[in-house]
């Protein structure tokens, strides 16, 4: 089957003018593929509402969740109201979204009585917002002469039952897919699937956690065994840089699978590595693409990207960030203390962005979120308690305030001289640089700079290395 998969994110669809846009790319494209599915994210700004009136109401805030509540019902209404011309349609519409507003209130009430929010409770209310839209979105096809239904993904994507991050089971939710979908395909519908959740085997409601809807669309694309994937989002597909560091960063015209995983490591917005796993399996070409300039080609994300010349990519950052450091000169020799350091590191639960060993072994450097500092230290002291006392471990500490940077390209590999030309442009900037490490991968190069060095570093490399090739 010619099949395509579309996802819109939030600011595609975050208002009624954006979604009559994502509509008008959804009716185009219909008159070129034979079958297509689209993906839809909650209106921007909503799912943050969704959540913010159920803390709300477990603090017991009553009127603040209250305040959340009419702001999310106001905005659906307006939507309806300037998007639906048909007053029997936009009846039916406002009926089966104020259906959804009734148990969204049902739900706030109940955490407002219990004093808490579980992960379970979370997940039906901070869905909600894809399962109005996807009613809007399709409501406006069918104005528009395009065929379209809504469908909850909870009827399509079979997950376990990790709340808040759920895992889908591929081959449940093949079978559960192709049972939905496929019938609509012959009867020439487009479906509007809600992106970020899925179900348990028993029906109850899960979301897929960071880049959810994005995931949704994968998942989907991967069940149907779609050509293409195309993802619709406010920018001219992957930039070379964060436009607000870098005026004239660029769009790429094409990445690797593995650079894009890179990017998205290191802090880029862009898709999360989870979310295109299905895709990457399957080699399925990806587009980034702008819902508000359609005729740009966007970015082509595939397995092996071919560039049409140079080996950067992007250089991309990570901020709020401390640089921590176990070091001792006891430590020379002696097996087991990184491995203790890490275990220490995870049990303080803080993610480790970069580490940096020295070849004499007297340190371990690494990079964490900053919020995480003082229980880590605390925690690596707790385990190193024995060292310290007799002077083999001499200190435990952290700088704040650093950021990392990343120079990414699958064409350093085979390109000579490319950390003289990064160290050269952050020595004619008069900025030092605190740690490096580069994976064997040869994909990327991260180096640790003080913050205040982060917008100069960023673009002094830009200008050096991916304005020039």
């Amino acid at each position: 089957m010619n099949t395509l998969v579309m996802k819109f994110g939030g600011t595609s669809v975050g208002n009624s003018g954006a979604i009559r846009q994502a509509a008008e790319i959804v009716a185009t494209q219909k008159k070129t593929w034979e079958n297509l599915v689209v993906v839809v994210s909650a209106m921007s700004g909503v799912t943050d509402q969704l959540i913010s009136s159920a803390r709300l109401a477990a603090q017991g805030d009553r009127e603040g969740m209250q305040q959340a509540l009419q702001a999310v019902t106001a905005r659906h209404q307006q939507t309806v109201n300037e998007l639906i011309p048909s007053a029997q349609e936009r009846e039916i519409l406002l009926a089966n979204i104020q259906q959804r507003l009734d148990e969204l209130t049902t739900y706030c009430h109940s955490i407002h009585v219990l004093g808490e929010v579980t992960p379970r409770g979370m997940d039906v209310i901070s869905s909600m917002g894809e399962r109005m839209n996807a009613q809007i979105v399709a409501a406006l096809l069918r104005s528009m002469a395009v065929p379209a239904q809504a469908v909850e993904a909870s009827q399509c994507i079979v997950t376990d039952r990790t709340f808040q991050n759920a895992v889908p089971d591929m081959a449940a939710s093949r079978e559960k897919t192709q049972k939905v979908l496929l019938p609509l395909f012959h009867q020439g519908f487009v479906p509007v699937v809600t992106g970020f959740m899925g179900a348990t085997p028993e029906g109850v409601i899960t979301t897929l956690g960071r880049g959810g809807s994005d995931y949704s669309a994968a998942i989907l694309a991967d069940c149907l065994d779609a050509a293409e994937v195309w993802i619709w989002t406010d920018v001219d597909g992957v930039l070379s840089a964060d436009p607000r560091l870098v005026a004239n960063a660029r769009p790429i015209p094409e990445i690797s699978f593995a650079e894009v995983g890179e990017l998205a490591y290191f802090g880029a917005k862009v898709l999360h590595p989870k979310t295109i796993r299905p895709v990457v399996a399957r080699n399925m070409p990806l587009w980034v693409k702008n819902t508000f300039n359609p005729a740009f080609s966007g970015t082509r994300i595939s397995q092996a990207a071919v560039h049409s010349g140079g080996m950067i990519t992007a250089v991309t950052t990570i901020k709020h960030l401390s640089i921590l450091t176990v070091e001792g000169r006891g430590m020379l020799g002696v097996p087991g203390i990184a491995a203790r350091t890490f275990g220490a590191v995870a049990r303080s639960g803080a993610s480790v962005l970069m580490i940096s060993q020295s070849s004499s072994e007297q340190s371990i450097c690494m990079v964490i979120p900053s919020d995480h500092n003082q229980q880590v230290i605390d925690m690596i002291e707790e385990e190193m308690a024995l060292e310290l006392a007799r002077g083999d471990i001499d200190r435990v500490w952290a700088r704040d305030q650093v950021v990392i940077v990343t120079i990414i390209g699958s064409g350093m590999r085979e390109t000579p001289g490319v950390s003289a030309r990064v160290f050269g442009a952050l020595g004619k900037a008069h900025i030092n640089v605190i740690a490096i490490a580069q994976g064997s991968s040869e994909y990327s190069i991260s180096l640790v700079v003080d913050q205040k060095d982060m917008a100069e570093a960023v673009r002094s490399i830009h200008a050096e290395i991916v304005e020039v090739e």
